[in-house]
């Protein structure tokens, strides 16, 4: 609910020409009654000698006073709107058509109409008003200084008139009219806070009348700039804080963002302390209050808010004594609260009075009223708690007959019709339970399924029709074995499942019922090998049906083994899909109810929490390792990388279920290493092939030589070891991106043969020297084996640069490509390069660079090289080698032209 603000009759004054007003004081003395008793009684006097001498100026000043009154007085008595109705007809009577006053006339008794449907609820006070209303602005033309306030009042009383009615076209013109006034009054304008909250009111009744968001967005953004406009201090503050936090409540109602909720309680508390007990605003911010704190439990599960709420629900019902209009609705507030408390606590006293509670609403909502169907609705649900609590029959027969009479008021079109038939549905499954009639289960899948038409996606109550109606349809296979029924049942629970998320309050009802479902179709599989051979725990999970969660997890993940090794033997995906789902499940069942995350639990599990379970422990760390295991062989089959993510979660709690000095420690170890280092070849990060080579290493020595997990071990360690030295070698790569250097092609110095770059990595890796680099990284760690193997890296890879004169006969590149050059004439240049490769190798060098023959002169980018080269080796340009001695293997400059000059 929100709080209409008051309607400009304080703007509506005489302008007469009066050459001055009779000072009131002097005719009729205020005496002591205080200003707000003494200016209505000053206008009745000075309207009687109007009746009697017909002096004009008399009925002007009696309007004046009377507008006073009421502004002082906002919540004035009949008497007193009487009084200004006559004033205002009388004045009318003394301005005819063409009268330029005229319209003020008009709009003050449109105005008074309008308080008096306020006060007495009469109809054709407010069509008279609206009429009115649209008389005097037809005599406001545009310019008119009342033109602004004529769109106000007249929004105002089409906005009544549609709450009575709910015709939208009423609306909609409201929102037209408060525009144009915003228009006429510019931003500083005084009274500019009454025209943003109008119009905010009235985008709010039309969002709850169409659900456009775009609506309440723009009711919010208007509602804070009112609030801004009414500092502390300000008469309208109260009202501003109450009506922008009803709107955030709705939008909280839409869209679940907690800080709405928050900022709805912040200003409604800040309402209650504007406000005496006892004051309108106050019993209305109270209720308000309650329903936030009642809706935050609802997300949160609190119970201190849930407390608040119901200690200030009594409070408002108080304020609510037999007689009073907001009676009803405060027992109906009270009475949800206490059940869900009920739900809660299951303390029955609750619930008991919930339905008293209920029972008394309904009496104040006799038929018509329209919350009748909503008493009618909550009153069963009470009952139909009662009767799963206590099982008596007749609460379950009462709640039907509500539901359906709750229904009935609830045509196609009612907000309410889609609660209405799932609740109804709801109450007759549980009924088909009792007496098995399968009428009952038909009625209320059609119940149900007539529900979830008006429950589209991302309707709030979704998830409770997909559960609802997958339990129905599991009733029905049961009784008639349709496989159809079972297939839909268990589509709806999956589809349930996801809408309620881990921590959602009816996620562990719609996983059990989901997963029995899946043992259903499950246990009908009579083609999974070793389902039906000697095992006698195989041959229980076919005949018995699980009781308990715990059971029903140990069948789902002994199918899960089963469908694993079928998949291992047929390589169908579906069974490993499956695997995966059915252990999926099981793992969830096993969840403690308190807990709402599988990594909560296993850090439990870890600290000893359930040290006294080991059985538990045990199955828990089997489940864990076997999903882990499935999710690692669908990245294998389809390389989807979340499954390999959700691998290495898994492996990582198994290791907090495996800590040092368990068994199988060393094998978690070996899993999680494995998995690591399958990320790293998807994903090349480095960190994730250090873990993986820090972890085999830890797996490594905790094995013994000779047993075949220290070789399965070792081998993979190797691998990953060899994997590191390769992306090492590939960042010193010309294609590597982003760096830019040499691609220097070499001879290799003990067979004269050129080599590029990648003959010259493929050299390295055959070497001795590669497998001793690869022997000692298993003993160190990872800042070591960098260190390691850098250094190995560039002592390899070193090599001479000949500097020499040219001279005839210099082979070329294209001379000596593929052949040995030992094996070529020594005629000129030819044996000078001969014996430049001769003494590189007698000095431990084993590739060498000569400006000759190991560039491409027809390749203008190698020729360039060239001279990055003799830029580099130019011992006067000290920046080079520093700026690439991290890059390239180390350059050697090797001068001694008289040895090889011919």
């Amino acid at each position: 609910m929100t709080i209409p603000v008051q309607t400009w009759e304080h703007l509506v004054v005489s302008t007469d020409d009066t050459s001055h007003r009779r000072e009131k004081l002097e005719r009729y003395p205020s005496g002591q009654d205080g200003e707000d008793i003494a200016l209505p009684d000053r206008a009745r006097a000075l309207y009687e000698r109007f009746l009697k001498e017909h002096e004009v100026d008399d009925l002007n000043e009696a309007i004046d006073l009377c507008h006073a009154a009421r502004k002082l007085r906002r919540f004035g008595n009949n008497d007193r709107s009487s009084l200004i109705h006559n004033l205002h007809r009388a004045a009318l009577e003394l301005r005819p058509s063409g009268h330029p006053l005229r319209s003020l006339s008009l709009h003050g008794i449109a105005l008074c109409l309008s308080n008096r449907y306020d006060n007495q609820g009469l109809v054709a006070d407010l069509e008279a008003a609206i009429m009115l209303g649209r008389a005097a602005l037809e005599r406001c033309p545009s310019g008119h200084p009342n033109r602004g306030v004529t769109f106000y009042n007249l929004a105002c009383d089409l906005r009544k008139r549609f709450v009575k009615q709910a015709g939208i076209c009423d609306l909609d013109e409201a929102i037209k009219l408060h525009r144009g006034a915003l228009e006429l009054l510019p931003s500083g304008h005084p009274l500019r806070s009454l025209l943003l909250h109008g119009l905010a009111l009235c985008l709010s009744n039309r969002y709850d009348k169409l659900g456009v968001v775009d609506d309440l967005e723009e009711a919010i953004t208007l509602g804070r700039a009112a609030l801004e406009l009414c500092p502390p201090g300000h008469p309208d503050r109260g009202v501003s804080l109450y009506n922008l936090a009803c709107d955030l409540r709705m939008r909280f109602m839409k869209q679940a963002v907690m800080r709405d909720l928050e900022e709805a309680i912040d200003l409604l508390r800040a309402a209650l302390e504007l406000h005496p007990t006892g004051h309108p605003l106050w019993s209305l911010s109270l209720r308000a209050l309650a329903l936030c704190l009642s809706k935050r439990y609802d997300h949160q599960g609190l119970d201190a808010g849930l407390e608040e709420a119901i200690m200030l629900r009594r409070a408002a019902l108080e304020l609510c004594p037999p007689g009073h209009p907001d009676r009803g609705i405060s027992l109906h507030n009270l009475a949800c609260d206490l059940r869900t408390r009920f739900t809660k606590q299951a303390v029955t006293r609750d619930l008991d009075e919930a339905i008293e509670l209920h029972h008394a609403a309904l009496e104040l909502h006799p038929p018509g009223d329209p919350l009748r169907s909503l008493s009618l609705r909550e009153l069963a649900l009470c009952l139909s708690n009662r009767y799963d609590k206590l099982g008596v029959f007749d609460d379950l027969e009462e709640a039907i007959t509500l539901g359906r009479a709750a229904l009935e008021l609830c045509p196609p079109g009612h907000p309410g019709r889609s609660v209405s038939l799932h609740n109804l549905a709801c109450v007759l499954r549980r009924k088909f339970i009792k007496q098995a009639v399968m009428r009952d289960l038909e009625e209320a899948i059609e119940l149900h399924r007539a529900a979830f038409e008006l429950r589209p996606a991302g309707h709030p109550d979704q998830s409770s029709t997909f559960h609802e109606l997958a339990l129905c349809l599991s009733h029905r296979h049961d009784k008639q074995a349709l496989a159809d029924d079972l297939e839909e049942a268990i589509a709806l629970g999956r589809a349930a499942l996801e809408l309620c998320p881990p921590g959602h309050p009816n996620r562990s009802a719609v996983l059990c019922n989901l997963a029995c479902d899946v043992w259903k179709k499950f246990q009908q599989h009579a083609d999974i090998p070793g389902l039906h051979t000697t095992n006698s725990l195989h041959q229980a999970v076919l005949v018995v049906r699980p009781t308990s969660k715990a059971d029903l997890a140990s069948s789902l993940f002994e199918f899960s083994v089963h469908l694993w090794d079928r998949f291992q033997k047929q390589s169908m995906m579906t069974d490993l899909d499956d695997a995966i789902c059915l252990a999926t499940y099981a793992l969830e069942l096993r969840l403690p109810h308190e807990v709402v995350s599988v990594g909560a639990w296993v850090q439990r599990l870890a600290q000893g929490a359930n040290s006294h379970k080991p059985v538990m422990f045990d199955r828990a760390a089997d489940n864990l390792c076997d999903l882990a295991k499935y999710h690692r062989a669908r990245f294998h089959t389809q390389h989807t990388i979340v499954d390999l993510n959700e691998a290495i979660t898994l492996y990582r709690y198994m290791l907090q279920l495996r800590p040092t000095g368990h068994p199988r420690h060393a094998s978690s170890l070996h899993d999680l290493a494995q998995c690591l280092a399958d990320r790293f070849h998807q994903q090349p990060e480095a960190a994730s092939l250090d873990e993986a080579i820090a972890l085999e290493q830890k797996a490594l020595q905790l094995l013994v030589r000779g047993d075949p997990d220290y070789d399965v071990s070792r081998c993979c360690l190797a691998a990953y070891l060899q994997t590191k030295i390769s992306s090492q070698l590939t960042m010193m790569s010309p294609d590597a991106p982003g760096v830019t250097h040499l691609d220097v092609k070499l001879l290799y110095t003990p067979t004269g043969v050129l080599c590029n770059r990648g003959a010259q990595v493929s050299h390295f890796m055959r070497s001795q020297q590669y497998k001793l680099l690869e022997s000692l990284c298993t003993t160190c760690g990872g800042d070591q084996q960098m260190e390691l193997i850098h250094t190995c890296v560039s002592r390899h890879f070193q090599y001479v640069t000949f500097s020499h004169r040219w001279g005839e006969d210099e082979p070329s590149l294209r001379d000596i490509e593929s052949r040995a050059i030992y094996n070529m004439p020594v005629k000129g240049g030819y044996g000078k390069l001969q014996a430049f490769c001769a003494v590189a190798c007698e000095r431990d060098y084993l590739w060498a660079w000569s400006d000759t023959c190991c560039i491409d002169k027809d390749s203008s980018a190698e020729v360039q090289e060239t001279r990055m080269v003799q830029t580099w080796m130019d011992p006067a340009r000290t920046t080079g080698p520093q700026t690439h001695t991290i890059l390239h293997p180390k350059l050697v400059a090797l001068q001694e032209p008289h040895v090889f000059e011919p």
